[in-house]
């Protein structure tokens, strides 16, 4: 009798959670799916950039993997090769997005969605934790969405106690 009188009680909030759980999340997120290719201008000059997003383990989570390449410049006499991955996550607990960046120099930012007008095509994260950077700095991402298959990515930094000021602005557009 108990048993019977518990399931009538919980079957309509396990159905209803259910529901709720089976909402694609990931739907602002689905354009960047594919292949892109581009430019970027910034600090350490102009580069190429190519760029892969695709999900993975079953959905759970968004992959990007980065490449951008920076002959050599004035700004940059050297030139170099950036290889950076992000990976996008959903924290059920919190009910936010979370963006991790990991670059290959060791450097890891951690930033929350702050923002999302998908209305407009505008995704903005801010920083909440940095990895192996100096202490106190903040980092900020947005990407804008400009048509089916064109973006722009633009990465701030700043210093304790300063205001952001653009470290990196990339356009992509999608590999067809």
């Amino acid at each position: 009798m108990i048993r019977t009188f518990l399931c009538m009680m919980l079957c309509p909030y396990l159905l209803f959670s259910q529901e709720k759980e089976n909402k694609n999340i990931w739907q602002p997120f689905e354009y960047f799916a594919g292949n892109w290719q581009g430019v970027g201008e910034g600090r350490f000059g102009s580069s190429n950039v190519e760029r892969e997003y695709r999900f993975i383990m079953g959905g759970t989570f968004l992959l990007g993997t980065n490449k951008s390449t920076y002959e050599k410049q004035e700004k940059n006499p050297k030139g170099e090769v950036h290889d950076n991955w992000d990976i996008i996550s959903y924290d059920k607990q919190r009910r936010q997005f979370v963006f991790r960046q990991f670059h290959a120099e060791g450097i890891v930012n951690q930033f929350v969605l702050d923002s999302l007008d998908p209305h407009k095509g505008k995704f903005e994260f801010v920083s909440e934790a940095t990895e192996n950077f100096g202490n106190g700095w903040r980092a900020k991402e947005w990407y804008e969405i400009l048509n089916k298959n064109e973006f722009t990515e633009t990465f701030s930094l700043a210093a304790p106690g300063e205001e952001f000021q653009v470290f990196v602005t990339n356009h992509f557009k999608r590999k067809k």
